[in-house]
């Protein structure tokens, strides 16, 4: 088996390391026009299929509906190297109205459930899942933690660069900017919708053709997230709508069991007609253990972490189903957005056949750059 690639988002340096330095492996390549690390052959893949692709997303042609969501994009120079390794859709990593710090180091390890997946409404992710830095040979194959808290720059910095990122998509490619509200101990449900409004407005003014709200990480205390409360989302966004006007409005979600929450988050959002797609799944939050047990990730409040990759695919998949299921139900027009365990082009295919209409991958493509790639062969 061929050595698998380095990762464009080193696990071994901190975040800030990594926003500084970063990307590596092939996508530092890329940006460094190195024909060897495949994008070359990206630019002439793009160039041929921007002729004849019909597909859209969002409204927006685009060369395929696949791309990499909010997570490891740090910034305008992985954004670049993404759209120059063909992922067509590019998502600026999640930012807000203020500068948040990022947990401490380190914030990815390498994640073994029992099988070859979690179940999101079994017993393993509060039981504990070994996590440790053997990240194996196998990028079809690979889960890990993602604990960085959504750490964001100050607007002063993240703006002008979204603006360049947004401004270096190619033909065919679309740059989405990623926000979420910033809730600080006592505030009001006034004031956090109004951070958010005000944080989707300077997402807009970079000029992002999309944008897109998470909803799906913990934004008061412990593992609440702001996807269990609907009736808030759609408070959320009916202002942020109000706000921005035309611009195309998705919002992320968790893995959401009941099919009743899914028609209430539904009910408060895209049939409002402020959102015109949920996007699906982020991570399954798990107790991670070292060998002996004990908490695998440093740090007060750190037992648990979003798990992503391989092992969330098949909740990611049950989880589009289910949205679709309820959008055909309700007969409310919204797009859904594929997200979890994306690693191979047959993930791809499993997650339109769903009823995705756009695809998305972070694990995979961080240690299999050349995916977007191959997903286009295969579609050849």
């Amino acid at each position: 088996m061929a050595a698998m690639d380095a990762p464009f988002y080193d696990v071994n340096l901190s975040y800030e390391d990594n926003y500084a330095k970063g990307p590596f492996g092939a996508f530092a390549a890329a940006l460094e026009g190195r024909a060897g690390a495949g994008a070359a052959t990206s630019a002439a893949a793009t160039a041929a299929t921007a002729e004849a692709s019909s597909e859209n997303f969002l409204g927006l042609p685009v060369n395929l509906p696949f791309g990499i969501p909010a997570g490891p994009l740090l910034n305008s120079r992985f954004t670049d190297a993404a759209f120059l390794m063909g992922f067509d859709i590019a998502v600026y990593k999640t930012v807000r109205s203020r500068p948040w710090p990022c947990n401490q180091f380190p914030n990815v390890l390498s994640v073994h459930p029992r099988g070859a997946s979690i179940d999101p409404e079994g017993s393993e992710k509060d039981e504990g899942v070994l996590a440790d830095s053997d990240y194996g040979t196998d990028p079809g194959r690979i889960s890990i933690s993602n604990s960085f808290g959504v750490p964001s720059q100050d607007p002063d910095v993240w703006q002008p660069d979204m603006a360049a990122a947004v401004a270096h998509a190619g033909a065919g490619q679309v740059l989405v900017g990623s926000f979420q509200g910033s809730r600080t101990p006592g505030m009001s449900d006034e004031a956090y919708i109004a951070d958010c409004v005000t944080t989707a407005r300077l997402v807009q003014e970079t000029g992002a053709k999309v944008i897109e709200m998470n909803t799906s990480c913990p934004n008061e205390g412990h593992n609440r997230l702001l996807c269990h409360d609907p009736a808030l989302v759609g408070r959320i966004c009916d202002a942020v709508k109000n706000e921005i006007g035309d611009t195309p409005f998705m919002i992320k979600l968790a893995y959401l069991p009941q099919e009743e929450q899914v028609e209430q988050m539904v009910r408060s959002t895209a049939a409002h007609g402020t959102v015109q797609a949920l996007c699906t799944i982020n991570t399954i939050s798990c107790r991670l253990v070292d060998a002996q047990g004990n908490q695998a990730l440093p740090g007060a409040g750190r037992d648990r972490s979003g798990v992503c990759g391989a092992a969330i695919r098949e909740a990611g998949l049950t989880m589009v189903r289910r949205v679709a299921g309820v959008r055909e139900r309700l007969g409310v027009p919204f797009d859904i957005v594929g997200v979890g365990g994306v690693t191979t082009p047959a993930d791809y295919a499993a997650y339109r056949e769903a009823g995705a209409a756009a695809v998305m991958s972070a694990t995979g493509a961080m240690w299999n750059p050349r995916l977007a790639q191959q997903v286009k062969s295969a579609r050849a």
